[in-house]
Protein backbone atom coordinates (compact mmCIF):
# COMPACT_ATOMS: atom_id res chain seq x y z
CA UNK A 1 0.00 0.00 0.00
CA UNK A 2 1.23 3.68 -0.86
CA UNK A 3 2.73 5.29 2.02
CA UNK A 4 0.17 8.35 3.63
CA UNK A 5 1.05 11.81 3.49
CA UNK A 6 -0.44 15.11 5.19
CA UNK A 7 -1.91 17.10 2.16
CA UNK A 8 -4.15 20.01 1.93
CA UNK A 9 -7.22 19.08 -1.25
CA UNK A 10 -5.51 21.57 -3.14
CA UNK A 11 -1.41 19.87 -3.37
CA UNK A 12 -3.21 16.95 -3.59
CA UNK A 13 -5.19 17.19 -6.58
CA UNK A 14 -1.67 18.80 -8.09
CA UNK A 15 0.18 16.10 -7.28
CA UNK A 16 -2.15 13.82 -8.45
CA UNK A 17 -2.37 15.48 -11.91
CA UNK A 18 1.42 15.69 -12.21
CA UNK A 19 1.05 11.83 -11.20
CA UNK A 20 -1.55 11.15 -14.37
CA UNK A 21 1.08 12.45 -16.73
CA UNK A 22 -0.48 15.90 -17.06
CA UNK A 23 3.13 18.27 -16.96
CA UNK A 24 0.98 21.14 -18.59
CA UNK A 25 -0.39 23.78 -16.52
CA UNK A 26 -1.86 27.26 -17.85
CA UNK A 27 -3.65 29.20 -14.71
CA UNK A 28 -4.35 32.23 -12.77
CA UNK A 29 -4.51 32.69 -8.86
CA UNK A 30 -7.75 32.86 -7.10
CA UNK A 31 -8.50 32.70 -3.67
CA UNK A 32 -9.55 29.73 -2.10
CA UNK A 33 -7.59 27.57 -5.15
CA UNK A 34 -4.07 29.32 -5.18
CA UNK A 35 -2.01 26.54 -3.95
CA UNK A 36 -2.62 24.46 -7.25
CA UNK A 37 -0.77 26.81 -9.34
CA UNK A 38 1.82 27.85 -6.38
CA UNK A 39 2.69 24.06 -6.35
CA UNK A 40 2.42 23.42 -9.78
CA UNK A 41 5.36 26.66 -10.72
CA UNK A 42 7.29 24.68 -7.89
CA UNK A 43 7.35 20.99 -9.53
CA UNK A 44 6.83 21.36 -13.33
CA UNK A 45 10.05 23.04 -14.37
CA UNK A 46 11.66 20.07 -13.00
CA UNK A 47 10.25 17.53 -14.84
CA UNK A 48 10.98 16.90 -18.37
CA UNK A 49 8.14 18.37 -20.74
CA UNK A 50 7.01 20.01 -17.59
CA UNK A 51 5.53 23.40 -18.26
CA UNK A 52 4.21 26.07 -15.84
CA UNK A 53 2.40 29.16 -17.34
CA UNK A 54 0.58 31.73 -15.45
CA UNK A 55 -1.74 33.47 -17.64
CA UNK A 56 -2.63 36.62 -17.97
CA UNK A 57 -5.98 35.77 -17.26
CA UNK A 58 -8.62 32.74 -16.84
CA UNK A 59 -9.52 33.57 -20.28
CA UNK A 60 -6.14 32.75 -21.91
CA UNK A 61 -5.48 29.96 -19.65
CA UNK A 62 -8.53 28.28 -20.97
CA UNK A 63 -7.48 28.89 -24.10
CA UNK A 64 -3.71 27.76 -23.78
CA UNK A 65 -5.37 24.37 -22.60
CA UNK A 66 -7.18 24.06 -25.75
CA UNK A 67 -3.55 24.65 -27.72
CA UNK A 68 -1.78 22.38 -25.35
CA UNK A 69 -5.02 19.83 -25.41
CA UNK A 70 -4.93 19.86 -29.37
CA UNK A 71 -1.14 17.72 -29.58
CA UNK A 72 -2.25 15.20 -27.57
CA UNK A 73 -0.80 16.64 -24.12
CA UNK A 74 -2.68 15.75 -21.05
CA UNK A 75 -3.17 19.75 -19.82
CA UNK A 76 -5.01 21.05 -16.83
CA UNK A 77 -6.09 24.65 -15.73
CA UNK A 78 -7.85 25.16 -12.10
CA UNK A 79 -9.74 28.90 -10.89
CA UNK A 80 -12.60 29.66 -8.20
CA UNK A 81 -16.21 30.48 -8.90
CA UNK A 82 -15.87 33.78 -10.59
CA UNK A 83 -12.53 32.89 -12.16
CA UNK A 84 -14.11 29.57 -13.59
CA UNK A 85 -16.79 32.12 -15.05
CA UNK A 86 -14.35 33.69 -16.95
CA UNK A 87 -13.54 30.31 -18.73
CA UNK A 88 -17.01 29.32 -19.85
CA UNK A 89 -16.65 30.12 -23.83
CA UNK A 90 -13.31 28.39 -23.86
CA UNK A 91 -15.00 25.26 -22.53
CA UNK A 92 -17.58 25.40 -24.72
CA UNK A 93 -14.56 25.36 -27.79
CA UNK A 94 -12.99 22.50 -26.11
CA UNK A 95 -16.29 20.47 -25.82
CA UNK A 96 -17.30 21.29 -29.54
CA UNK A 97 -13.69 20.66 -30.48
CA UNK A 98 -13.69 17.07 -28.39
CA UNK A 99 -10.25 18.11 -26.79
CA UNK A 100 -9.75 16.09 -23.99
CA UNK A 101 -8.63 17.80 -20.29
CA UNK A 102 -9.12 18.44 -16.53
CA UNK A 103 -10.83 21.66 -15.20
CA UNK A 104 -11.20 22.37 -11.35
CA UNK A 105 -13.19 24.88 -9.68
CA UNK A 106 -12.44 24.93 -5.75
CA UNK A 107 -15.95 26.98 -4.78
CA UNK A 108 -16.16 30.08 -3.09
CA UNK A 109 -19.06 31.94 -1.82
CA UNK A 110 -21.09 34.19 -4.55
CA UNK A 111 -23.07 35.98 -6.86
CA UNK A 112 -19.99 38.31 -7.73
CA UNK A 113 -16.80 38.35 -5.71
CA UNK A 114 -18.85 37.02 -2.61
CA UNK A 115 -16.31 35.75 -0.32
CA UNK A 116 -13.74 33.60 -0.31
CA UNK A 117 -15.51 30.74 1.96
CA UNK A 118 -17.21 27.32 0.77
CA UNK A 119 -20.10 27.00 -1.02
CA UNK A 120 -21.60 24.50 -3.90
CA UNK A 121 -23.56 27.50 -5.92
CA UNK A 122 -21.74 26.75 -9.30
CA UNK A 123 -23.53 23.68 -9.59
CA UNK A 124 -26.01 24.54 -12.20
CA UNK A 125 -23.05 26.24 -14.19
CA UNK A 126 -20.90 22.85 -13.71
CA UNK A 127 -23.87 20.57 -14.83
CA UNK A 128 -26.12 22.35 -16.96
CA UNK A 129 -23.40 23.80 -19.28
CA UNK A 130 -22.65 27.22 -18.25
CA UNK A 131 -21.01 28.30 -21.91
CA UNK A 132 -22.77 28.47 -24.85
CA UNK A 133 -24.43 25.62 -26.88
CA UNK A 134 -25.83 22.24 -26.72
CA UNK A 135 -22.53 20.38 -24.65
CA UNK A 136 -21.93 17.84 -21.35
CA UNK A 137 -19.44 17.75 -18.83
CA UNK A 138 -18.55 14.86 -16.82
CA UNK A 139 -18.46 16.62 -12.84
CA UNK A 140 -16.85 14.37 -10.41
CA UNK A 141 -17.27 15.67 -6.33
CA UNK A 142 -14.73 14.60 -4.52
CA UNK A 143 -16.15 14.57 -0.45
CA UNK A 144 -12.78 14.08 1.01
CA UNK A 145 -8.40 15.05 0.30
CA UNK A 146 -8.08 11.38 -0.58
CA UNK A 147 -11.09 11.66 -3.23
CA UNK A 148 -9.58 15.06 -4.66
CA UNK A 149 -6.74 12.74 -5.59
CA UNK A 150 -8.20 9.79 -6.68
CA UNK A 151 -10.66 11.93 -8.90
CA UNK A 152 -7.87 13.75 -10.85
CA UNK A 153 -6.73 10.50 -11.75
CA UNK A 154 -10.22 9.24 -12.92
CA UNK A 155 -10.96 12.56 -14.33
CA UNK A 156 -7.92 12.39 -17.03
CA UNK A 157 -8.58 9.09 -17.82
CA UNK A 158 -12.08 9.61 -18.25
CA UNK A 159 -11.08 12.86 -20.64
CA UNK A 160 -9.02 10.72 -22.61
CA UNK A 161 -11.98 8.10 -22.90
CA UNK A 162 -14.33 10.59 -24.15
CA UNK A 163 -12.51 13.15 -25.87
CA UNK A 164 -14.15 15.51 -23.61
CA UNK A 165 -13.57 18.47 -20.90
CA UNK A 166 -13.98 16.40 -17.31
CA UNK A 167 -14.74 18.97 -14.29
CA UNK A 168 -13.64 18.37 -10.69
CA UNK A 169 -16.29 20.29 -8.70
CA UNK A 170 -15.08 20.79 -5.12
CA UNK A 171 -15.00 24.01 -2.88
CA UNK A 172 -13.16 26.40 -0.55
CA UNK A 173 -13.14 24.06 2.44
CA UNK A 174 -12.07 20.72 0.94
CA UNK A 175 -9.27 22.64 -0.97
CA UNK A 176 -7.64 24.00 2.17
CA UNK A 177 -8.48 20.89 4.62
CA UNK A 178 -5.58 18.60 5.42
CA UNK A 179 -5.83 14.98 5.26
CA UNK A 180 -4.02 11.66 4.97
CA UNK A 181 -3.75 10.83 1.48
CA UNK A 182 -2.23 7.67 -0.68
CA UNK A 183 -1.19 8.72 -3.86
CA UNK A 184 -2.58 5.62 -6.14
CA UNK A 185 -0.38 4.68 -9.65
CA UNK A 186 -2.05 5.82 -12.68
CA UNK A 187 -4.31 2.85 -14.16
CA UNK A 188 -1.44 3.16 -17.51
CA UNK A 189 -4.65 2.64 -20.20
CA UNK A 190 -3.11 2.77 -23.51
CA UNK A 191 -4.59 5.62 -25.57
CA UNK A 192 -3.97 6.41 -29.16
CA UNK A 193 -4.61 10.09 -30.19
CA UNK A 194 -2.84 9.54 -33.94
CA UNK A 195 -5.63 9.95 -35.62
CA UNK A 196 -6.50 13.26 -34.22
CA UNK A 197 -4.04 15.24 -32.25
CA UNK A 198 -1.74 18.08 -33.91
CA UNK A 199 1.70 17.11 -34.01
CA UNK A 200 3.23 18.49 -37.32
CA UNK A 201 2.14 16.84 -40.52
CA UNK A 202 4.84 14.07 -41.26
CA UNK A 203 3.93 11.31 -42.98
CA UNK A 204 0.32 11.39 -42.10
CA UNK A 205 -3.31 12.69 -43.54
CA UNK A 206 -3.28 16.44 -42.41
CA UNK A 207 -5.46 16.86 -39.06
CA UNK A 208 -8.02 19.71 -38.35
CA UNK A 209 -9.58 20.28 -35.06
CA UNK A 210 -12.51 23.13 -34.77
CA UNK A 211 -16.07 23.65 -33.63
CA UNK A 212 -17.18 25.74 -36.79
CA UNK A 213 -19.97 24.30 -39.24
CA UNK A 214 -21.23 26.97 -41.64
CA UNK A 215 -24.15 24.34 -42.62
CA UNK A 216 -26.58 23.95 -40.37
CA UNK A 217 -26.74 20.52 -41.70
CA UNK A 218 -22.98 19.69 -40.89
CA UNK A 219 -23.44 21.49 -37.65
CA UNK A 220 -26.68 19.12 -36.91
CA UNK A 221 -24.65 16.31 -37.82
CA UNK A 222 -21.94 17.29 -35.29
CA UNK A 223 -24.26 17.81 -31.92
CA UNK A 224 -25.97 14.29 -32.59
CA UNK A 225 -22.19 13.14 -32.60
CA UNK A 226 -21.71 14.79 -29.68
CA UNK A 227 -24.85 13.18 -27.97
CA UNK A 228 -24.19 9.72 -29.12
CA UNK A 229 -21.21 10.31 -26.72
CA UNK A 230 -23.30 11.77 -24.02
CA UNK A 231 -24.94 9.43 -24.10
CA UNK A 232 -22.81 7.08 -23.47
CA UNK A 233 -21.30 8.51 -20.60
CA UNK A 234 -24.89 8.73 -18.85
CA UNK A 235 -25.09 4.69 -19.31
CA UNK A 236 -21.80 3.91 -17.89
CA UNK A 237 -20.32 6.89 -15.81
CA UNK A 238 -22.66 7.12 -12.91
CA UNK A 239 -21.17 6.96 -9.69
CA UNK A 240 -22.69 7.49 -6.33
CA UNK A 241 -22.57 6.34 -2.73
CA UNK A 242 -25.45 5.33 -0.64
CA UNK A 243 -25.32 5.32 3.24
CA UNK A 244 -28.36 3.05 5.25
CA UNK A 245 -30.85 3.84 2.60
CA UNK A 246 -32.06 0.07 2.24
CA UNK A 247 -34.65 1.29 5.25
CA UNK A 248 -34.98 4.44 5.32
CA UNK A 249 -37.85 6.71 5.34
CA UNK A 250 -36.21 9.95 4.75
CA UNK A 251 -33.36 10.19 2.04
CA UNK A 252 -30.77 13.21 2.53
CA UNK A 253 -29.00 13.76 -1.18
CA UNK A 254 -25.77 15.62 -0.56
CA UNK A 255 -22.32 15.88 -1.99
CA UNK A 256 -19.09 17.29 -1.60
CA UNK A 257 -18.14 18.59 2.21
CA UNK A 258 -21.70 18.74 2.78
CA UNK A 259 -22.54 14.79 2.59
CA UNK A 260 -19.71 14.19 5.78
CA UNK A 261 -21.55 16.70 7.36
CA UNK A 262 -25.06 14.99 6.67
CA UNK A 263 -23.13 11.39 7.23
CA UNK A 264 -22.96 12.49 10.79
CA UNK A 265 -26.80 14.10 11.29
CA UNK A 266 -28.07 10.42 9.39
CA UNK A 267 -26.42 9.14 12.67
CA UNK A 268 -28.03 11.40 15.00
CA UNK A 269 -31.10 10.79 13.47
CA UNK A 270 -30.66 6.54 13.46
CA UNK A 271 -29.75 7.20 17.19
CA UNK A 272 -33.25 8.98 18.03
CA UNK A 273 -35.34 6.33 16.28
CA UNK A 274 -35.69 7.94 13.03
CA UNK A 275 -34.65 6.21 9.99
CA UNK A 276 -32.39 8.23 7.89
CA UNK A 277 -30.36 7.44 4.97
CA UNK A 278 -28.17 9.30 2.21
CA UNK A 279 -27.40 8.98 -1.27
CA UNK A 280 -24.16 11.10 -2.48
CA UNK A 281 -23.57 11.64 -5.79
CA UNK A 282 -20.56 11.26 -6.75
CA UNK A 283 -21.36 12.31 -10.82
CA UNK A 284 -23.11 15.30 -10.78
CA UNK A 285 -22.98 15.20 -14.03
CA UNK A 286 -24.46 12.52 -15.05
CA UNK A 287 -26.78 12.45 -12.54
CA UNK A 288 -27.41 9.03 -10.42
CA UNK A 289 -31.64 9.93 -10.94
CA UNK A 290 -31.89 6.17 -11.63
CA UNK A 291 -31.19 5.16 -7.75
CA UNK A 292 -33.18 8.12 -6.44
CA UNK A 293 -36.45 6.62 -8.38
CA UNK A 294 -35.59 2.93 -6.78
CA UNK A 295 -35.49 4.45 -3.71
CA UNK A 296 -38.99 6.33 -3.92
CA UNK A 297 -40.40 3.00 -3.71
CA UNK A 298 -39.66 2.55 -0.15
CA UNK A 299 -38.69 6.33 1.46
CA UNK A 300 -41.31 8.49 2.26
CA UNK A 301 -39.27 11.86 1.35
CA UNK A 302 -36.20 12.96 0.32
CA UNK A 303 -34.19 16.24 1.56
CA UNK A 304 -31.05 17.52 -0.95
CA UNK A 305 -29.03 19.41 1.76
CA UNK A 306 -26.55 22.04 -0.28
CA UNK A 307 -24.64 24.78 0.23
CA UNK A 308 -26.33 27.04 -2.03
CA UNK A 309 -30.10 28.46 -2.05
CA UNK A 310 -31.05 25.61 -3.91
CA UNK A 311 -29.89 23.78 -7.04
CA UNK A 312 -29.42 20.39 -6.89
CA UNK A 313 -33.07 19.71 -5.75
CA UNK A 314 -34.16 20.81 -9.00
CA UNK A 315 -32.07 17.44 -10.42
CA UNK A 316 -33.57 15.52 -7.29
CA UNK A 317 -37.21 16.80 -8.12
CA UNK A 318 -36.62 15.05 -11.56
CA UNK A 319 -35.83 11.54 -10.22
CA UNK A 320 -38.16 11.24 -7.64
CA UNK A 321 -41.19 12.19 -10.78
CA UNK A 322 -43.59 13.98 -8.32
CA UNK A 323 -44.22 10.62 -6.48
CA UNK A 324 -42.50 11.69 -2.95
CA UNK A 325 -41.95 14.90 -1.16
CA UNK A 326 -38.55 16.80 -1.54
CA UNK A 327 -37.28 19.14 0.58
CA UNK A 328 -33.91 21.52 0.77
CA UNK A 329 -31.87 22.35 3.69
CA UNK A 330 -29.37 24.79 2.94
CA UNK A 331 -26.53 27.45 4.18
CA UNK A 332 -24.92 29.94 2.02
CA UNK A 333 -22.77 32.93 2.43
CA UNK A 334 -19.84 30.11 3.41
CA UNK A 335 -21.16 28.98 6.17
CA UNK A 336 -21.10 24.68 6.54
CA UNK A 337 -23.81 23.02 8.95
CA UNK A 338 -22.87 21.35 11.56
CA UNK A 339 -24.89 17.85 11.82
CA UNK A 340 -26.35 18.64 14.80
CA UNK A 341 -28.48 21.94 12.28
CA UNK A 342 -28.80 19.35 9.83
CA UNK A 343 -30.86 16.60 11.87
CA UNK A 344 -32.86 19.36 14.03
CA UNK A 345 -34.07 20.79 10.19
CA UNK A 346 -34.43 17.25 8.84
CA UNK A 347 -37.20 16.46 12.61
CA UNK A 348 -38.81 20.26 11.70
CA UNK A 349 -39.83 18.99 7.87
CA UNK A 350 -40.94 15.66 9.20
CA UNK A 351 -43.13 17.31 11.69
CA UNK A 352 -44.39 19.84 9.38
CA UNK A 353 -44.70 17.27 7.19
CA UNK A 354 -43.39 19.36 4.29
Amino acid sequence: MANKVLMKGNEAIAEAAIRAGSTLYFGYPITPQSEIPEYMSRKLPKIEGGAYIQAETEVAAVNMVYGAAATGRRAMTTSSSPGFSLMMEGISYLAGSELPCVLVNIQRGGPGLGNISPEQADYFQAVKGGGHGSYRLIVLAPESVQEMADFTFDAFDLADKYRNPVIILADGNLGQMMEPVAFKEPSGKPVDKSGWALTGKKNREGHLINSLEIDPLDLQERIEKLYIKYDEMERTEVRYEEYLTEDADVILVAYGIVSRVTRNAINILREEGIKAGMVRPITLWPFPAEIIRKRCETAKRFISVELSRGQMIEDVRLAVEGRRPVGLIYRVGGIVPSPEEVAEKVKTQIQEGK
